[in-house]
């Protein structure tokens, strides 16, 4: 959810910045029948429970969200997918419940979003804890949150339309992907000019992901 609100404060800079009223701002729980040109955002679930906030949005678009939006989507927070998470089964749960929405609302684009990531850790602790065969921090959370962005691309790559957060977070300013490696395999993190703390955005990255997410919505019309 904080980073949610992350993006919609970059946003509304943005907006505010060029002076444009074309799109207006609201946070609320539902879509009122006159309600246009809007980007309408709020709070889902509980942080730390998907399987709740794959719940609580198709209650929201059954609720009369579904028959009103253009394009619908959400997204999980890092925190809801952590190193005891399982991927594979939150992913299954998110597709049945987003594949019974495209069926029940076949005016709206539905939106995939991948799960955002965090920074991981870093300096001379690194390579000890590598000799010794633990994780450095971040490691196994990020992970998880890779197997899930691996399936939902894998699943809907060619079907549907991808805002790929997590791909944006981890680019840097110069196009440089930031990765890390773990048994073998690499793994994508959060760059950490985006973050001073190394999981919420700051401004810069704030403006980065939502330029991109204004162009992506943009690019769907």
């Amino acid at each position: 959810m904080s980073v949610g609100k992350n993006i919609m404060e970059g946003v509304q800079e943005l907006l505010n910045e060029h002076q444009t009223k074309s799109l207006a701002i609201l946070e609320t729980e539902t879509i009122s029948p006159n309600d246009t040109g809007l980007f309408v955002h709020g709070p889902i679930g509980d942080n730390k429970y998907p399987l709740k906030k794959i719940k609580n949005f198709k209650e929201k678009m059954e609720k009369g969200n579904g028959d009103k939006a253009d394009i619908s989507f959400f997204k999980f927070c890092y925190v809801d997918m952590m190193a005891d998470q399982d991927a594979g089964t939150i992913f299954t749960s998110y597709r049945e419940m987003m594949e019974k929405m495209k069926q029940q609302f076949t005016d709206t684009i539905f939106v995939h979003v991948t799960v955002p990531l965090t920074v991981v850790q870093t300096g001379w602790k690194v390579p000890i804890k590598r000799f010794i065969g633990k994780a450095p921090g971040g490691f196994l959370d990020n992970i998880v949150r890779n197997r899930y962005n691996h399936l939902l691309k894998a699943t809907y790559s060619k079907k549907d339309p991808i805002f790929d957060l997590a791909a944006i977070e981890s680019t840097s300013p110069t196009d440089q992907e930031t990765v890390f490696e773990w048994d073998g395999q690499q793994y994508n993190s959060l760059y950490p000019g985006y973050s001073s703390d190394g999981r919420h955005l700051d401004k810069d990255g704030q403006r980065h992901v939502a330029l991109k997410l204004l162009s992506f919505l943009a690019s769907l019309g």
